[in-house]
């Protein structure tokens, strides 16, 4: 009688190391994941789609990934699918703005210069003045006299 009780506590206690080691796991796990999906966030800093496109597509992989199967060889095999689908699809996105706006100038566009008023900046062109301010950082806006495109700053206001 005394050793079916010492065998049932037994049983239980090493039950008890297991669901702790489980949720061990599962905390590396996510941490692993998590890591993998906040690194692709800070290295999709490119200003190509394709860069772009790759680096969200690798976050959003690992996460698939690693939420399917709960394994980090998963999370990994999905972070490489999903960056072959982002660069993909971010290359199609760049090839689409290459036809609207033509090809991109050996040194980029050139930027707008600032003004002392708030998203008001001078055309590198001509120097007229355009209100920005409903033009997000980086994005694009033809000169009405020249017809070429320049960008807006990223910092300032």
């Amino acid at each position: 009688m005394i050793l079916s009780s010492i065998a049932v506590e037994t049983s239980c206690h090493r039950r008890g190391l297991i669901g702790q080691r489980t949720s061990l796991m599962k905390r590396k796990f996510f941490t692993v994941v998590s890591g993998i999906a906040l690194s692709s966030f800070v290295l999709s800093s490119c200003d190509t789609p394709t860069g772009a496109g790759a680096g969200y597509g690798a976050a959003a992989g690992a996460i698939i990934g690693g939420a399917a199967t709960g394994n980090v060889r998963a999370a990994s095999i999905g972070a490489a699918a999903g960056a072959a689908a982002g660069a993909l699809i971010g290359h199609s996105i760049q090839e689409d703005r290459a036809r609207v706006y033509g090809p991109v100038p050996p040194g980029g566009w050139p930027l707008a210069r600032y003004t002392n008023t708030p998203g008001v900046f001078r055309s590198p062109y001509t120097g007229r003045r355009y209100d920005l301010s409903g033009v997000p950082p980086g994005g694009l806006t033809r000169d009405i006299d020249t017809g070429q495109l320049f960008r807006r700053p990223y910092g300032g206001y």
